[in-house]
C-alpha cells in the first residue's frame, strides 16, 4: 500500500502530515519509530516479518525499494514491487505488510530512512533472506532500462 503525501510549501519551507492515528492506512497502530542512516550504494535486502507492519518513508537522497510477496495463497504471491523514495522520487510513505520481504539499495551519495513498526523490535519476528536469494530473484545490481 502507498500513500501519496501533500506538502506544502512556502518562502519558509514546507510541511507535510505523514501518518495520523485514526489514519486507514496507520490502522495497526504504532509500536516504534527507527531512523536508518546508509552510504552510497548499501543495499538492506532481504527483511521479512511474521507479523509486524513497516512504514517507510525516505526523507534525504533516494532510495531503489523493493517488495516480494511471499505469503501463501495471497493474491500477489511471489510478485515483486520496486518503489522510488526520496528527494528525487515520488513523495510517498510506502506500507509493507507482514509476511513481505522488503528490502532497499541507496541511489547516490548517501540516504536516511525513517520508518514506523506496528511493533517494538522483537528478533522473533524478523526474519532474514540473502539480498541473491534465488526463490525471490531479484538483481540489486540491474540497471534501469533507458527509456
Amino acid at each position: 500500500m502507498v500513500k501519496k503525501l501533500i506538502r506544502h510549501k512556502d518562502d519558509r519551507g514546507f510541511f507535510e502530515e505523514m501518518i495520523r492515528v485514526n489514519d486507514e492506512f496507520f490502522k495497526e497502530g504504532f509500536g516504534q519509530l527507527s531512523h536508518s542512516f546508509m552510504f552510497s550504494g548499501i543495499i538492506k535486502a532481504w527483511h521479512i516479518h511474521k507479523n509486524q507492519i513497516d512504514w517507510w518513508y525516505c526523507s534525504r537522497g533516494n532510495l531503489k525499494v523493493a517488495l516480494c510477496d511471499l505469503r501463501k495463497g495471497s493474491k500477489t504471491e511471489n510478485i515483486i514491487n520496486e518503489f522510488q523514495i526520496g528527494e528525487h522520487s515520488e513523495n510517498i510513505i510506502i506500507k509493507i505488510p507482514a509476511g513481505v520481504a522488503h528490502g532497499c539499495k541507496v541511489i547516490g551519495e548517501s540516504a536516511e530512512l525513517f520508518y514506523v513498526t506496528s511493533g517494538v523490535y522483537d528478533p522473533r519476528q524478523e526474519g532474514r533472506i540473502p539480498h541473491n536469494d534465488a526463490k525471490i530473484g531479484y538483481d540489486w545490481f540491474k540497471l534501469p532500462d533507458i527509456k
